[in-house]
């Protein structure tokens, strides 16, 4: 099974050239150990909550921006290995290719899929999620997004990765838990919707909000608590 790598991010919003130039040298490291694709994409519609929310996640100043992103891997096996090979690596380390943001704001966890939708393409726009979800949901989550992922790709979605929580670490000033206020007894979700561009999501969710076959149903998983954002790719694999 492939493993998810998810990581969001505040990024100095001058700072993006910087930002990509780092992305991608990370990436190409990365790709040199098993990586089998990844995405960094540039915060473009996110929104501020009350409760929680993407720049709220990562505490995120009036003049930084989010960045939502992942990176595919063949297995943990191959990961964890790729992890400690990777440490000498010049484009790896944070020495050598440092990062222009906040680190100690991250948060970051790995993730294995539990449903995926279409296939990825270059480019397009990403709807990127994050929700607590109860640690015996799993069936019950898998069942709601059989009937309400299809709906986003007949609106027009060409990739969907649903991806449940299994190595998502603690913090100290940011964490995927904090992010979304999970309860001892949830798990945590993160996930993403690809569209071929800005226009057809909106035109998309457009859509969906007047959709009669959302009416009754319900989430196993408290809405209130997920945090949602529309993000443009910088950099990719």
């Amino acid at each position: 099974m492939s493993y998810i790598q998810g990581f969001v991010a505040a990024v100095p919003t001058a700072n993006q050239d910087r930002f990509r130039t780092h992305a991608e040298k990370a990436m190409d490291g990365f790709c040199a150990y098993g990586l089998l694709h990844g995405a960094e994409c540039w915060g473009d519609d996110v929104p501020d909550g009350e409760l929680t929310s993407f720049p709220m996640a990562v505490k995120a100043q009036a003049d930084e921006t989010v960045v939502f992103a992942w990176y595919q891997w063949p297995s943990k096996a191959i990961h964890d290995a790729a992890m400690k090979d990777a440490i000498n690596d010049p484009r790896l380390n944070m020495d050598t290719n440092p990062m222009p943001f906040d680190g100690k704001r991250v948060i970051y966890g790995g993730f294995e899929p539990v449903l995926e939708l279409g296939t990825r393409q270059p480019g397009g726009y990403f709807d990127g999620f994050i929700c607590a979800i109860p640690k015996n949901g799993r069936e019950a989550f898998h069942s709601f997004a059989r009937q309400i992922d299809p709906i986003f790709m007949e609106f027009g979605a060409t990739w969907i990765m649903e991806n449940w929580g299994v190595d998502v670490p603690a913090g100290t000033t940011t964490d995927f838990h904090r992010a979304v206020q999970a309860k001892p007894d949830e798990d945590v979700m993160f996930s993403w919707t690809q569209w071929p561009d800005k226009a057809t999501r909106d035109e998309g969710s457009r859509r969906m909000m007047q959709d009669t076959r959302f009416a009754g149903m319900q989430m196993p998983f408290d809405g209130k608590r997920m945090i949602f954002g529309g993000f443009a790719p910088l950099v990719e694999v």
